[in-house]
């Protein structure tokens, strides 16, 4: 059965696949596959990672009628970032470890599975990754017709999207080194680009690209370490910034060797601008926890990073939080937008800043708190670094108490969206602060390597979580909508106005993007960690999906059964969310809404 024949213009996108990969570029058959707006063919829908929907059946007059269409079960009680994909009548899904890859038909009632693919993976893989064993989803090559994912285990796995069969299976991470994967990978063209985690056991942060036909490595990006491992060469940008400027920063910027076990991991989310063929990506936090054992900016963790996706070169990088003394992992999404002419990206970090920058140079154009920051007293636009409070830099000596944000952030993974009308974006947060010990901790391959103890607390207002809607050139927030716990899944908004969010009681929640106001809310069978999507049905509605199934750091006492009777337990996160059980039981389960009746014209 033809998949794609349910929508005329991805019929003849598929004609034109069917005479030949010649007549357009892989690069380019994506770009139009992610125009068909009852699609949604890549993580963010687009590259940009905007997370915007054209589509406007369901508006704010009559979200409030959304009901349940379907609903279908992953078989994996753990933590469920992320969202399917739609292409043609076929929805993909994913799920947390062991990662199993579903294919459903749209076409019939209950949207019926297709296939399965359930790869082997060593299950003691599991306690090695950090935070959780999530997976952020897939992403797919119309010019292949093949699902990638990155594997908890350190694969890139490639499926053949109409069989479910495996393609190949190739190698990019060592998890006995605590190296584990869990980001989605990137299509561009015939690259497929994926990163790592492990930044919790003094692994080396890295970006690495494999061809989508046969999975043959081809380029490696570091973090750190001498600018020929990092890729930064005569062609990249020189920083506008002083103290990113030089040769060698990945190197000289540490104590000894400490580079090579610095993290700068790299399991965000990536964006790419196809016009200026530059791919956006954000690395983590440096390796040990305890800042008193690596002095030195640190380079290049913690920084924003552009980069050529054919041959991994450095068009810029700019560094967030230098010598970070809190694990403020700069992993969160960059969204490229337009705004006057110019060619922009945002970034709400986990510092607790919202940073607007210029995406062709790598400046910092505007860069203010969205939420009740006091480590730093604002990010100087001059130099590009944090103005830092001292009383609130941890180390060694001491437990400093009130630092806000919390490790976990204002914001972590939970990627926001970006709606083109109004100019806003809608950002999930978090309201947590912390207490933070640095310790002595010495490095063994594959042990963790987190030299620090914290307790993380609720912040100001004892409201643990929030969405809020953020203008990007004042860096202002217009509205807010508070949440009990962390607003820890992502945001989606539409044409019709609407921006849907999940809470980690379990709650959909749909509400308008002028205001903020509630319009229509439903509860699911676990805490929502993933984020909406849209697509149109072979009926011609539109259709609303979410995964459910509570962890990630926020939810990972629920996830892996850890009491609360530790408050520094799961990295601090107990100390904040040891309650969450009482709220949310562990789940795995996609439900799919849709308005009563037929599609109205």
């Amino acid at each position: 059965m033809n998949r794609f024949t349910r929508f005329s213009s991805w019929a003849v996108l598929a004609g034109t696949l069917a005479v030949g990969a010649s007549a357009a570029s892989a690069q380019q058959q994506l770009i139009e596959a992610s125009k068909n707006p009852g699609q949604w063919v890549m993580p963010g829908r687009t590259y940009d990672l905007q997370r915007h929907s054209p589509l406007k059946q369901i508006t704010t007059a009559n979200v409030k009628d959304l009901q349940v269409a379907w609903t279908f079960s992953t078989g994996v009680l753990r933590g469920h970032e992320g969202n399917p994909l739609v292409i043609g009548h076929v929805m993909y899904v994913h799920s947390a470890f062991p990662n199993k890859v579903f294919a459903l038909d749209l076409a019939k009632a209950g949207a019926p599975q297709i296939w399965q693919f359930t790869p082997e993976q060593p299950a003691d893989v599991i306690p090695i990754a950090c935070c959780d064993v999530v997976n952020r989803g897939l992403a797919y090559s119309p010019k292949y017709d093949r699902l990638y994912i990155e594997l908890l285990s350190g694969d890139l796995l490639a499926l053949d999207a109409k069989t479910g069969k495996q393609v190949y299976r190739v190698k990019s991470a060592d998890y006995k080194k605590g190296e584990t994967m869990t980001n989605a990978p990137l299509v561009v063209g015939d690259v497929v680009v994926t990163g790592i985690s492990g930044g919790e056991f003094g692994v080396r942060g890295r970006v690495t690209a494999f061809s989508a036909v046969d999975g043959k490595e081809l380029w490696r990006g570091y973090s750190t370490g001498p600018d020929k491992d990092v890729l930064i060469t005569a062609n990249t940008l020189k920083s506008p910034y002083p103290s990113d400027q030089g040769t060698d920063l990945g190197v000289s910027t540490w104590q000894g060797d400490q580079w090579e076990r610095g993290g700068g991991t790299t399991w965000g989310w990536y964006s790419y601008d196809p016009d200026l063929n530059l791919f956006y990506y954000g690395s983590g936090n440096p390796g040990v926890w305890n800042p008193d054992q690596r002095p030195g900016d640190n380079k290049w963790s913690m920084s924003i990073w552009a980069r050529n996706p054919q041959t991994g070169e450095v068009k810029w990088v700019y560094q967030m939080t230098p010598h970070d003394a809190w694990d403020y992992d700069g992993v969160n999404e960059m969204v490229l937008f337009d705004k006057d002419g110019k060619k922009l990206l945002a970034h709400f970090d986990r510092n607790g800043f919202g940073y607007t920058l210029d995406r062709t140079t790598g400046k910092v154009l505007v860069a203010e708190p969205y939420g009740p920051v006091n480590w730093a007293t604002k990010i100087d636009l001059t130099t590009g670094r944090p103005v830092e409070d001292p009383a609130k830099r941890t180390n060694a000596k001491g437990n400093t108490q009130g630092i806000c944000p919390a490790a976990i952030g204002f914001k972590d993974q939970q990627p926001s969206s970006y709606d083109p009308e109004t100019g806003l974006f809608f950002v999930p947060t978090n309201n947590i602060c912390m207490d933070y010990e640095g310790v002595e901790v010495k490095y063994s391959a594959g042990q963790p390597y987190v030299g620090a103890i914290v307790r993380m607390f609720p912040g100001p207002g004892g409201n643990r979580g929030a969405v809020i809607a953020w203008d990007p050139m004042k860096g202002k927030i217009v509205w807010k909508d508070k949440e009990n716990l962390a607003a820890y899944g992502g945001t989606m908004n539409t044409a019709g106005g609407v921006v849907f969010y999940g809470t980690m009681e379990g709650w959909l929640k749909a509400v308008d993007a002028k205001t903020g106001k509630l319009l229509w809310e439903f509860t699911t069978p676990s805490g929502i960690i993933g984020s909406p999507m849209t697509y149109v049905g072979p009926d011609g509605k539109q259709y609303v999906a979410v995964l459910s199934g509570i962890g990630g750091w926020a939810g990972i006492g629920v996830a892996a059964g850890i009491g609360a009777e530790d408050p520094t337990a799961g990295l601090g996160a107990l100390g904040a969310f040891g309650d969450a059980g009482h709220y949310s039981n562990q789940g795995g389960v996609l439900t799919v809404f849709a308005l009563p009746g037929a599609a109205k014209p």
